[in-house]
């Protein structure tokens, strides 16, 4: 059962959450609206578009983007307050516990992280589709459209080579598509053009198909057929935010596939999968270390709190980072970078949560 305590703290908690989100996305909105405004300008940008199809969706994402550094300041600025006032002296006075004065800190931050998890998981890629496809056509087109000495894995034992592919044409060049049976080719095709035309479903124009039978070999030819495929172009072009318009699910599914065929560029989605269950843990870890750091009543009040917690905010951004860099270069795993934050930062929050006033 929640106390009036818990629900005291659980509602200054979540208050100065919310209130910090506001302020700061709205000065994130006024300096995006002025930086963008002359491009939204020299593309007729519709004003239906600019608030539904991007702002509207722009906020969400950034709110998402940056939940654990709002939590921490949150803490930081709520708790710092209390103990400002006196308040945290009062609640251990009467006999409650650090430890029991966590639990009210925790629960918000399990809210918070839940709906955080379920807002990147389900909700916000859907709505990245939209607003990547405005950015794209009004801002700055990012999509990968074009990809050279492309070579993938089919299936099992099948492998399909594109010397190059345009994706405005949906036009592929030099292809050739080549069935092992074990360490032995028994099959070759090659074609000067492949057109993409839905679902798995190619044409192939001036093609050669050549069948291995020991050291016998039968040839066909012929300038167009209709094949099928099981690839699609999005399986190679890949642009830098794709991962961000997939659910956890569909994102799990696409790294698997990717795997399966062989493509190794893929270290990106990787890392988004591991840093949006690394999120959840990053929130308790951040609530912990901001309520024992501004739990104790110091001389330099409220500013000193915050100005330790805005360093340890830039830290954990920066280790954030410095990780997911180092994933990409391959010098760690995905998971390793996604979580190294999390580990280091809990060594801070065991160590501050063993000095916080009891």
């Amino acid at each position: 059962m929640l106390t009036i305590l818990d629900r005291y703290i659980i509602k200054n908690f979540l208050g100065t959450y919310v209130f910090s989100i506001i302020l700061i996305i709205s000065i994130a909105v006024v300096f995006d609206f002025n930086e963008q405004l002359d491009k939204f300008l020299r593309n007729d940008a519709p004003v239906k578009a600019i608030l539904f199809s991007y702002y509207l969706n722009f906020i969400p994402y950034y709110i998402n983007l940056f939940s654990a550094l709002f939590v921490f300041i949150s803490v930081i600025f709520f708790t710092s307050k209390l103990a400002d006032n006196s308040e945290i002296i009062a609640m251990l006075a009467s006999g409650t516990s650090f430890r029991r004065l966590m639990k009210p800190y925790m629960i918000s931050a399990g809210i918070i992280a839940l709906i955080s998890f379920l807002l990147t998981s389900f909700i916000i890629p859907p709505a990245n589709v939209v607003r990547i496809n405005f950015q794209n056509k009004y801002i700055k087109n990012k999509a990968v459209t074009y990809a050279e000495r492309i070579q993938i894995q089919i299936e099992p034992g099948v492998i399909a080579y594109f010397n190059r592919y345009d994706n405005n044409d949906k036009m592929g060049f030099y292809f050739s598509l080549d069935k092992f049976e074990g360490q032995e080719l028994v099959s070759r095709l090659t074609a000067n053009r492949i057109q993409y035309d839905s679902l798995y479903n190619w044409t192939i124009y001036d093609y050669a198909i050549r069948e291995f039978d020991g050291m016998r070999e039968h040839i066909t030819t012929g300038t167009k057929a209709d094949t099928v495929l099981t690839i699609v172009p999005s399986d190679f072009l890949i642009s830098s935010n794709d991962f961000e318009q997939m659910t956890t699910p569909a994102l799990y599914k696409h790294i698997q596939r990717q795997k399966d065929r062989g493509i190794g560029n893929i270290q990106s989605f990787e890392i988004e999968y591991h840093k949006r269950f690394a999120s959840i843990a990053s929130a308790f870890i951040l609530t912990v270390i901001g309520a024992s750091l501004s739990s104790r009543k110091v001389k330099g009040g409220m500013g000193l709190n915050i100005g330790i917690g805005l360093l340890l905010s830039v830290s954990y951004i920066l280790f954030m980072t410095l990780s997911s860099t180092f994933a990409v270069s391959g010098l760690v795993s995905p998971l390793i970078a996604a979580w190294i934050p999390n580990v280091i930062f809990i060594g801070i929050a065991i160590l501050l949560y063993n000095r916080a006033p009891n």
